[in-house]
């Protein structure tokens, strides 16, 4: 799904996506800090949450399984561009989590009835954010339900870099040369916790997540592969462990140094026209609280100075 033709919906873990199309490392740190070269938000969406019109990769939701009806919506308009039929699909990404929300099943009656050209990936991990697939639904997963919309399905070992691969060609050729959905099934385990505040532990043993980082490694499963065709060694693989750590944390530290937007960014690109009355409103309230506090708290003067001229864009501000 590498090719810019086709458009993206992602949910958190697409980073590859982007990086391979060429977002670059420094694009993504700029959205997770939120300073002013951030191209995907302008510093007004939460960490992880991409977004590139150029790349096709439309900006990532906080609600889970947004992007399902709406992958729907944007393969139906590809297949009605004559430039795009035939050529392009949108590739929706989702984890089984989302599956159990309403979204997931308007989105895919939607695009089985249009129809979509929709490629639908779901990374079945077993736990979501915290809730074991065995109480997340009492059916064989994910993939059986794709039948019931007359969608082909396929379930591939999602720990099988080359298998994956294959079922995702597969899928974005049928959905091409049949202008219909997809849906693939990559089964997987979730190793780390969900975020810095999921203890994972509480709800699975310890041993059993030992044993499948080193059993059911997809990374060391395919390093293993590589080697035994004579493709890398270790001393390969110690060399780009250290230059892509390196890397990040060049663009980690440039990332934190650089400011914010001007906070009066805050207001701009909600409505286009003439900005109504309740916009106006807001941003006058927050510069009075400026001019009141801006100056004399501590607080509010540390963070004025993350932003671009220091608030100032507001605080020049006549009535």
């Amino acid at each position: 799904m590498a090719d810019r033709r086709n458009i993206s919906e992602g949910q958190y873990r697409e980073m590859g996506v982007l990086l391979w199309r060429g977002f670059g490392v420094d694009n993504v740190m700029a959205q997770c800090f939120g300073n002013e070269e951030d191209t995907s938000t302008k510093g007004r969406q939460m960490p992880v949450h991409f977004g590139s019109p150029e790349l096709h990769f439309h900006t990532i939701s906080s609600p889970l399984a947004t992007q399902i009806p709406q992958a729907a919506g944007v393969g139906y308009a590809l297949r009605r561009d004559p430039y795009r039929r035939g050529r392009s699909i949108a590739a929706c990404y989702f984890g089984e989590g989302a599956a159990s929300e309403g979204d997931f099943h308007a989105g895919f009656m939607l695009a089985s009835t249009i129809p979509s050209p929709t490629l639908y990936i779901t990374r079945n991990n077993g736990f979501a954010i915290s809730t074991p697939s065995t109480e997340q639904y009492y059916g064989d997963g994910i993939a059986s339900r794709g039948p019931g919309y007359g969608i082909d399905t396929i379930r591939v070992d999602g720990n099988d870099v080359l298998a994956v691969l294959k079922a995702v060609r597969e899928g974005r050729r049928r959905c091409l040369e049949q202008g219909r959905a997809v849906l693939i099934e990559a089964m997987s385990y979730r190793v780390g916790h969900h975020s810095t505040s999921d203890d994972s532990f509480a709800y699975r043993p310890r041993a059993e997540v030992e044993d499948r980082k080193h059993i059911d490694n997809p990374i060391v499963r395919f390093r293993l592969f590589m080697e035994s065709q004579g493709w890398w060694d270790a001393a390969a693989e110690e060399e780009l462990k250290i230059r892509l750590k390196a890397g990040v944390m060049k663009a980690f530290k440039r990332a934190e140094s650089i400011k914010r937007n001007e906070l009066g960014q805050l207001f701009t690109d909600v409505y286009g026209g003439e900005e109504p009355w309740n916009l106006r409103e807001q941003r006058e309230e927050l510069t009075g609280l400026l001019k009141k506090y801006g100056e004399v708290w501590e607080p509010w003067r540390t963070e004025l100075a993350k932003f671009k001229n220091n608030g100032q864009d507001l605080l020049n501000l006549r009535p």
